[in-house]
């Protein structure tokens, strides 16, 4: 199996489906300090919460090979679960792993196990997905396993954009009215570019 049953022309639709993310602001310097602070307050409180999952939806490509479909993703600490499936072709895969082992099922030939799953994942379908640290930036943190980070910031003080490990995950994230909790605000999109590899997810929700 190739990563060709998850509907390449889709994968394309999706990978051009939003527009163009409006031009960043310029900060002041109090506005970024505020920024920075208030990120890392997030992040401490994402660490602590470390349940949780969502819905969406997924398109990567990578040197020629693309596709998307349905995505459902949950982790509890350092084990996570996830599940792609292409709702035409009626076909899917699963990917688990507890950051030391990952297990890929729903290939042809039966499954597959490494150390690493997002090289796993890249032998098994052409695919360049960052598991680990994308169970990280899918939250708009920043990877504690992918070394060094930068960050830019909107005008809501949000991360704009995370550049980490030669990858650039740029977010949307929901209008204020449309957050009603006090917990940590999390995006509604990422979309991260390395090299010729993108990997866009749109997340349709977030489950407690």
């Amino acid at each position: 199996m190739t990563s060709r049953f998850l509907m390449p022309a889709a994968a394309a639709v999706l990978l051009a489906a939003c527009a163009a993310p409006p031009v960043r602001p310029d900060l002041t310097p109090a506005q970024v300090a505020s920024a920075q602070a208030t990120q890392v307050e997030r992040e401490q409180a994402l660490q602590a919460d470390d349940a949780w999952s969502l819905v969406g939806r997924i398109a990567v490509s990578n040197q020629g090979k693309g596709g998307s479909g349905r995505v459902e993703w949950s982790r509890t600490g350092p084990g996570y679960v996830v599940s792609l499936s292409a709702p035409v072709t009626r076909q899917s895969w699963r990917l688990s792993g507890d950051g030391r082992q990952a297990l890929l099922e729903g290939l042809e030939g039966g499954p597959r196990q490494g150390p690493d799953a997002g090289l796993l994942l890249l032998r098994a379908t052409g695919w360049d997905i960052p598991v680990d640290a994308l169970g990280d930036w899918v939250r708009g943190a920043r990877s504690e396993a992918a070394g060094p980070a930068r960050i830019e910031y909107g005008a809501n003080l949000l991360p704009w954009a995370i550049e980490q490990d030669g990858w650039r995950i740029e977010y949307e994230w929901p209008e204020p009215a449309a957050v009603a909790s006090a917990a940590p605000v999390l995006p509604t999109r990422l979309d991260a570019t390395r090299g010729e590899a993108r990997v866009r997810l749109i997340v349709d929700e977030w489950i407690d």
